[in-house]
């Protein structure tokens, strides 16, 4: 678990980052840096997104596979990582320069 921390620790301390949640492949969250209702919110919504948007690339191409989804809105832009065991969700504040 130390190399998660550690990862954790690393991307949590980039300007702009609001949270990471880390989902496992069932939708439920593993690991976060934020309040438990947001959490909540986030790895639900952003793991059946993940899902749509993992099919959405296998209808085009059988052969092809979701490997990086960015959302970005007026407010926040959200990362997200899809691994064969968990999903990593990282928040952030567009408008904060790195």
């Amino acid at each position: 678990m130390s190399e998660v921390e550690e990862t954790v620790k690393r991307i949590q301390s980039h300007k702009g980052v609001i949270g990471i949640i880390v989902v496992s492949q069932e939708g439920i969250p593993i690991r976060t840096t934020l309040d438990n209702a947001t959490t909540v919110q986030y790895s639900g919504l952003i793991h059946e997104l993940t899902i749509k948007a993992k099919s959405t690339v296998r209808d085009i191409d059988p052969q092809n596979d979701l490997t990086f989804l960015r959302i970005r809105s007026k407010k926040h832009e959200i990362m997200v990582a899809p691994d064969k065991d968990y999903l990593l969700i990282v928040i952030q504040d567009p408008s904060v320069n790195s």
